[in-house]
């Protein structure tokens, strides 16, 4: 996962990383939302989800400590983080600020 990680967040595209947890309440709430985002921004936008558990190297070195936890790459550069739920307003607003 570590290479293609690199790849992915290293595009043109704003990527939006969703770092959950199967047994995580509100990355559960946040599973929909995160859909409706893509929905709305179509290839504005590329959105993945990242399993902590399953993944704990890639979520150490980006010092995820909570679930959830969404970051925002743009050509490999972090442009924002924040954990917890947000609705689909304020996530495809933080995304056009970042376009």
């Amino acid at each position: 996962m570590k290479d293609s990680f690199g790849n992915i967040i290293d595009s043109k595209t704003p990527v939006l990383v969703d770092f959950y947890a199967d047994w995580c309440g509100p990355c559960k709430m946040l599973a929909p939302i995160l859909k409706q985002v893509k929905d709305e921004l179509a290839e504005n936008i590329k959105i993945i989800k990242i399993d902590v558990d399953k993944n704990q190297p890639l979520a150490s070195k980006y010092q995820v400590r909570g679930v959830p936890t969404m970051i925002l790459f743009k050509e490999g550069k972090q442009l924002w983080r924040q954990s917890g739920v947000l609705q689909k307003n304020d996530i495809i607003n933080i995304i056009n600020s970042h376009q």
